[in-house]
């Protein structure tokens, strides 16, 4: 029995040690799944890079397509492709994104990551984050901004007006610190997004309930800076910030990473 009990004083020490010193590193089986919501005028290449650095990194990745027809509707769409995941999940929303996540109600999620995304609160259209009296500065207006009617089963007779930029404008408004060729396979890739999907007002807020991230960006001329940092404000966001373009996943793929895997981590 003194050997037992010998035995059993060693793993009660070490496992008072690993209390009092930090728990060893997370397994690629504990850690939660990464999920990427893209937003307006983009589809899911767009997180491209940031996925394959997360995956390189251990992380079970989703990168579900945005419908981009309006709040309740997409976070449903999304709701549904985040049904069957198993264990945490870390939910990250650009742009657009952001709005679609912030209505998102799904037990599993425990963290909320904004990459220059909008984090509207409840009844409030994501317009109003582009309001030009208190933040002056977004260039998403005629003729950068352009619209179009497309075929469309959310719509009325199948039609709805649709939004998109102007390939023209692309790359100087929405993504001026990328490649050319960068910049030509992003505008190859852009989704036009419901004229009314920005006018919805949004649902009940998963920020209100759920710990959150933001990273501004600080060159952005689609959402201000200044509409960011309030945003990530109003939410209690924990808030950092880098000189890029609204396209950051793109152009900094490791900084918003970064970001990402500081909320999955809690």
């Amino acid at each position: 029995m003194s050997g037992i009990r010998s035995v059993m004083a060693v793993v009660a020490a070490v496992g008072v040690g690993a209390g009092v010193f930090g728990a060893a590193p997370a397994t690629a089986a504990e850690k939660p799944t990464v999920v990427l919501v893209h937003g307006a005028f983009a589809d899911t290449t767009s997180w491209d890079g940031v996925a394959a650095n997360l995956r390189a990194d251990g992380y079970s990745v989703v990168v579900p397509a945005n419908p981009l027809r309006g709040p309740a509707n997409d976070a449903a769409a999304i709701e549904q492709a985040i049904a069957g995941i198993d264990g945490p999940i870390v939910l990250v929303g650009h742009s657009y994104g952001g709005t679609v996540i912030t209505n998102v109600d799904d037990p599993d999620v425990t963290a909320l990551v904004y990459i220059a995304g909008f984090a509207p609160v409840e009844g409030e259209p994501a317009q109003l984050a582009l309001d030009p009296i208190r933040f002056p500065g977004s260039r998403l207006l005629p003729p950068v901004l352009q619209l179009t009617v497309v075929d469309d089963s959310h719509g009325v007779n199948g039609k709805n007006l649709d939004a998109y930029v102007d390939p023209g404008s692309f790359h100087e408004v929405f993504a001026g610190d990328v490649s050319d060729a960068t910049a030509a396979d992003m505008i190859a890739h852009q989704r036009s997004i419901a004229v009314a999907a920005n006018i919805e007002p949004s649902g009940p807020a998963a920020w209100t309930r759920l710990p959150s991230w933001y990273l501004v960006s600080g060159d952005d001329l689609v959402i201000p800076p200044a509409s960011q940092r309030y945003m990530a404000q109003r939410s209690g966001a924990r808030t950092s910030e880098i000189a890029a373009s609204h396209a950051s996943l793109v152009s900094e793929p490791a900084a918003v990473t970064a970001v990402i895997e500081t909320a999955a981590a809690g």
